[in-house]
């Protein structure tokens, strides 16, 4: 596959990914670009163990991870003002409270749950995250639970 392809196939669904875990549009850009980056970088190297998609996300996970980790900057429960005032971004409320309460989530449930909206099987988000696939499966139920209780909480459908 080239990378132009791999690019425009999954660019949509790592900056979503990574807005999960930052809950900032600029920073969301910066580490889809950083994770492209790797992409090129380390094509050669993939050796069709796991699907491309499974790769890209893991080490998307492991970048937004390791940013994360670098940084402990980015404010989990605020969503920055500039998300809203976006003109190419605009978010409805509803979407915006639920990228607000993944960013709350710990770690590993932001990844589940981001990589689970983005349609990846269950087997390969155990894969990325080193679980079992039952256990992969309680943890999303659980999470689902949380953030549907988040919603009623607060209102929303």
């Amino acid at each position: 596959m080239k990378f132009e392809d791999i690019y425009k196939n999954y660019w949509e669904r790592i900056f979503r990914l990574c807005m999960g875990f930052v809950n900032d549009y600029d920073a969301a850009q910066d580490l889809t670009q950083e994770t492209f980056i790797i992409v090129w970088q380390k094509l050669d190297s993939f050796r069709n163990e796991s699907s491309i998609g499974t790769w890209i996300f893991r080490i998307a996970s492991n970048n937004c991870l390791r940013q994360i980790e670098k940084e402990k900057r980015f404010l989990k429960s605020e969503l920055p003002i500039h998300l809203t005032e976006e003109k190419n971004y605009s978010l409805e409320p509803q979407i915006q409270f639920l990228y607000k309460c993944i960013a709350e989530l710990p770690e590993t449930e932001r990844i589940i749950i981001s990589l689970e909206l983005e349609d990846v099987k269950q087997t390969e988000i155990a894969k990325i995250v080193g679980l079992s696939e039952t256990n992969t499966r309680v943890k999303i139920h659980r999470i689902k639970e949380k953030l549907t209780q988040k919603f009623k909480e607060n209102g929303q459908q």
